[in-house]
């Protein structure tokens, strides 16, 4: 590997130090048109091999940017090919670092096809194996396809550019009037893109995922050793309501929390949490952000939004191909209502109960605040399979608010005679006691002490096995 190159400098960075094996380093380019037989190759602007992340087996190439701008040819598809086809028969990850000028136009129907087979390999290796790639250059054309394809996508927040047709292509936009191609519109607009840092932050990111994920969907590496007191209190827990990312950190292992699409959708959160050694993925319904200082910098609605239910359906199914147990905490009282959200809401909820309810891994879900309507049903409910529902005391569990509920079968009748029928309402109709006693609700416990119960339940769902009816896929 040449270590002077950027594109082997990033693979140092990556893997343990000297642990890289490079693979097809004295390949290069068949094609002669356009003089390409004069023209040095090496490697066809593309380095493949595997190392290790922490001890962990994975496969990595590296685009060479200064071999005809990293551009994918012929050779260069294949090598990617052949570490997939390495990395699916031994089970372990597939990370792309990508810098690419895109298809070779020297190589034509030869380049195309080869895009074509790395497609196909990646639908191969689709919940199979992890597939991380990050951008740190150019990512353009059917390029763009490779991290659609991934599981996870990172992006340096300057210098990368990722789209299907550059901003200047979109009729009546520019890149100064909308830079599309960015790392900024990628994550926060088009919820590609997972995280956004510097080169040598997205590098260290990945270690962090790897560090997290099972090496494939059978063979599960992603155990440690839990150094963390598994009936550890918060009694700041009751008070993070609004910003779960804060209270997924609280009920994890040493408060080790990895968001994923952290930008995107910002009224959903997901991402990775330990529980006593064991990597849970989280679902969570937010209604404020905490910035750095401590200042809540955005504030949402409790409601279900089309982009959050699409964002949080694809992590469901992401945890669920890997046999990944899922924790929810629930904060929703309904559905974002704009005329824009509306032309994809029913489709985006359709989708969440979907992942929800066809996810055979073991599901807790924690009511922390209010579970309304429907919006309740479709956030992981007993009613769709949650195997274990927990609630805080002071959840609200049911059809509407006591109040709106009051003032319809109240209608016409003095303002004591709905504030009683409100109060009669909600101890009946939406307290968590009134819906444990309809078994709705497993267990009703105080917020400091969810950590222990959470830990407890998916111990107790650790060997869940669950049978569903003969299909090649679902439809939805």
């Amino acid at each position: 590997m040449s270590t002077t190159s950027q594109a082997g400098q990033r693979i140092a960075a990556l893997l343990d130090e000297n642990s890289f094996v490079e693979i097809g380093a004295r390949i290069t380019a068949r094609a002669t048109d356009f003089n390409l037989k004069q023209t040095e190759t090496p490697s066809d602007g593309v380095i493949t091999g595997y190392g290790v992340i922490d001890g962990n087996l994975v496969y990595v190439y590296s685009q060479d940017a200064s071999v005809l701008g990293g551009s994918v040819g012929e050779m260069h598809a294949k090598k990617i090919v052949r570490l997939y086809e390495l990395a699916l028969k031994m089970g372990a990850p597939v990370i792309g670092l990508v810098e690419s000028a895109g298809l070779r136009l020297q190589e034509a129907t030869d380049a195309l096809n080869g895009f074509g087979e790395i497609y196909r390999m990646q639908v191969e290796a689709s919940g199979v194996v992890p597939q991380i790639t990050a951008v740190f250059g150019t990512c353009g054309g059917g390029l763009a396809l490779i991290p659609g394809l991934t599981d996870f996508t990172f992006m340096e927040e300057k210098s990368a550019k990722l789209f299907v047709n550059s901003p200047n292509a979109l009729e009546g936009n520019t890149a100064d009037k909308c830079n599309s191609a960015s790392a900024a519109f990628q994550s926060q607009e088009a919820g590609i893109v997972d995280a956004v840092a510097d080169e040598a932050g997205i590098l260290s990111r990945i270690r962090e995922l790897v560090a997290m994920l099972p090496a494939n969907n059978e063979d599960d590496a992603s155990y440690e050793e839990c150094t963390d007191d598994l009936n550890r209190a918060s009694a700041d827990l009751a008070n993070c309501v609004g910003d779960t990312s804060i209270a997924l950190s609280e009920i994890s292992d040493n408060h080790v929390f990895f968001e994923v699409k952290e930008n995107y959708a910002k009224e959903m959160v997901t991402g990775f949490i330990k529980l006593n050694g064991v990597t849970v993925g989280a679902v969570a319904n937010r209604t404020e952000v905490y910035d750095a200082e401590g200042n809540v910098s955005d504030k949402f609605d409790a409601v279900l939004t089309k982009n959050g239910c699409e964002k949080a359906a694809d992590f469901v199914n992401f945890c669920d191909a890997f046999e990944i147990p899922v924790l929810s905490l629930t904060n929703v009282k309904g559905y974002e209502a704009t005329i824009g959200a509306e032309k994809g809401m029913a489709k985006a909820a359709a989708r969440l109960t979907a992942a929800f309810a066809g996810a055979t891994v073991p599901k807790v879900n924690v009511i922390i605040g209010k579970a309304y309507g429907s919006a309740y049903v479709a956030m992981n409910s007993k009613a769709i399979g949650a195997d274990i529902t927990i609630a805080w005391p002071d959840a609200e569990v049911g059809m509407m608010d006591a109040r709106l509920a009051a003032k319809i079968l109240c209608d016409g009748q003095g303002a004591d005679a709905i504030d009683a029928c409100a109060a009669e309402y909600e101890k009946l109709q939406t307290s968590a006691e009134s819906a444990a006693r309809r078994g709705y609700v497993d267990e009703i416990v105080e917020a400091a002490d969810s950590r222990k119960y959470i830990i407890g339940a998916f111990e107790m769902l650790f060997t869940k096995r669950e049978n569903r009816p003969a299909k090649k896929h679902g439809t939805v």
